[in-house]
């Protein structure tokens, strides 16, 4: 597994090394693979055969090999980037890197302190969203690299000719294993140089992960969960085989769509869901309105949420997306989201921790 492919002469050859020599071990969209005293970086394309793109990643400390000459290449570490997704800039932060991070998209939507700091300080700027971005700012920024988020829907910007960075999807959020999901951390690792800490940072992770999913597999009984409220009248449930599906199965309860195969949302009609989700026992939802979530306020609503057992036996688990910093942290820490999970399911399993759950907590009747 140490044997560089980098002593392969071609990018046939790296590619064939791939197979035996992929760093990563869960992800579905990307493999990294040694390429001399840097790495060749392939992140695959889910809605057609063809790559999102092909990188090699090598120190700028060493002469370019001249075979990467016509290549697209990202030297090593990197020194200015514009990081789209708060799960790229979160990972720059917990390593202390975060001063190679120039610019991020809708900082609005954050209430992490030390970016709101830096921002303040104009040492990092919001660059817009990522369809009317602020190109002069983009530009006089200099990235050297621009991690983007790949969308079927959404076409790669001309940002990248404009300012000579390096586009790099950033596929982390296709990934439907947690911990594949969570293993994109290590491409910052590789990123930065320091992917000895974010490996560690990401075995670890893996340990606690697997730690409790063979836990929860000895379970006596597996309690039955649905998710979300409608939206105009629609619900959108997660797929059979989605993200949050997966981390319910782990932490030892059946989900009711559970039947279905999809890694998207399901729009199913409110009728439907009643019908085959009235007797669940628990309910996940996620809070992301300013006002506060109580079972009184579920009621003025919608009469219909009174309707099924989990209302009714107090079994709603409820993540305030700002206030837990849901979509910037809980990514890489899919273990304590599943620990959330096992405490709320099976808190006989954690009947030795006082544990205090992070971004799942069962919603209390107010008093």
């Amino acid at each position: 597994m140490l044997v560089s492919c980098g002593e392969k002469s071609n990018d046939t050859k790296n590619k064939s090394c791939a197979e035996n020599d992929n760093l990563m071990q869960y992800t579905s969209y990307i493999d990294v693979m040694h390429y001399k005293s840097g790495y060749y970086v392939n992140i695959s394309n889910p809605w057609n055969e063809k790559s999102l793109g092909e990188y090699y990643l090598y120190p700028d400390s060493l002469d370019l090999p001249d075979e990467l000459e016509n290549k697209s290449v990202i030297r090593t570490p990197v020194k200015n980037v514009v990081a789209y997704s708060s799960t790229q800039w979160s990972v720059f932060l917990e390593i202390g890197e975060i001063d190679r991070v120039k610019g991020i998209l809708e900082s609005d939507y954050t209430d992490n302190v030390e970016i709101k700091r830096l921002l303040a300080e104009k040492k990092i700027e919001d660059v817009g969203i990522e369809t009317s971005l602020k190109t002069e700012i983009v530009i006089n920024l200099h990235p050297d690299v621009i991690l983007y988020t790949p969308y079927s829907t959404v076409p790669k910007t001309e940002i990248g000719e404009l300012t000579g960075a390096v586009m790099f999807p950033f596929a982390d959020y296709l990934e439907n294993h947690p911990l594949g999901r969570a293993e994109w951390l290590k491409v910052i690792g590789f990123l930065t140089c320091r992917e000895d800490d974010t490996n560690q940072w990401f075995n670890d992770i893996v340990s606690r992960y697997e730690s409790l999913k063979t836990l929860c597999e000895n379970a006596d009984k597996r309690p039955t969960v649905f998710s979300d409220l409608p939206f105009e009248g629609q619900w959108y449930l997660p797929g059979g085989a989605s993200y949050i599906a997966q981390i319910f199965h782990d932490a030892g309860a059946d989900y009711i769509w559970s039947d279905n195969n999809s890694t998207a949302s399901l729009p199913v009609d409110a009728e439907t869901v009643l019908s085959k989700a009235r007797n669940a026992d628990f309910w996940r939802v996620m809070n992301s309105t300013n006002h506060k979530f109580s079972y009184e306020g579920l009621a003025v609503e919608n009469e219909l949420y009174t309707y099924f057992k989990a209302y009714k036996d107090r079994n709603i688990l409820v993540c305030d997306i700002r206030e837990s910093g849901y979509f910037e942290k809980s990514e890489y820490e899919p273990d304590v989201l599943l620990k959330d999970f096992v405490y709320a399911f099976h808190p006989e399993m954690l009947d030795n921790e006082d544990y205090t759950p992070k971004y799942f907590y069962r919603l209390k009747d107010e008093k």
